[in-house]
């Protein structure tokens, strides 16, 4: 498009994302890579709520996560979802939408070892989205986990990654009287490397 210019130019979606992204971390105070995680459950009511987009891959989106929680179970049972990232700061928004599938298991693995000890063990201590007695059953799990898992633990087997492959991401940034500027980029199917970017009224 021809006044597809300044922060919106460019051929490639992703890159495009990961431009954004790095210029937010900038600005953003807290967590510029967390995303609004749409699912749905099985009676198609949606669910939404935070998580932190880890990886911007050429062609997908990667979060991590309990598969055992209720998003997992969802995602599970119906394999698409949709977030948006917001940076305040910056006045802009990413929307995507996609088809889901879980990562490799040597690429979750990879992560996970990346992560805190705490967070390591954290992963194998809750039982997310499930009743919970009290922030005291809680602390005793992560203490018994401690002591059983060591200092090196393995990736727990109900947990791992997601990769969302869009089919739709748009593109929107704040305008003056509330007159943004949006581009929507679509493609056939998320195999697919041709995009239609579209100019959206605001």
């Amino acid at each position: 498009m021809g006044d597809r210019d300044g922060i919106f130019a460019g051929d490639d979606p992703f890159a495009l994302a990961r431009s954004w992204l790095a210029e937010a971390e900038v600005s953003e105070p807290n967590d510029p890579n967390a995303v609004a995680l749409a699912t749905v459950d099985a009676n198609g009511l949606p669910n939404v709520r935070m998580v932190l987009l880890k990886e911007i891959e050429a062609d997908a989106f990667v979060f991590y996560t309990n598969f055992d929680g209720v998003k997992g179970q969802e995602l599970a049972a119906t394999p698409k979802a949709a977030f948006v990232m917001h940076h305040k700061s910056l006045h802009r928004q990413i929307r995507v939408r996609g088809p889901v599938e879980r990562v490799e298991e040597a690429q979750a693995d990879a992560y996970y070892a990346s992560r805190s000890l705490k967070s390591r063990l954290g992963a194998w201590a809750s039982a997310q989205s499930r009743p919970l007695e009290s922030r005291g059953a809680l602390m005793a799990e992560v203490a018994r986990v401690t002591a059983t898992k060591g200092t090196n633990p393995a990736r727990p087997p109900h947990w791992g990654g997601f990769r969302i492959r869009p089919v739709e991401i748009e593109f929107w940034a704040d305008g003056a009287f509330r007159l943004h500027d949006r581009f929507r980029w679509t493609r056939a199917n998320s195999e697919s490397a041709e995009w239609n970017v579209v100019r959206l009224n605001p």
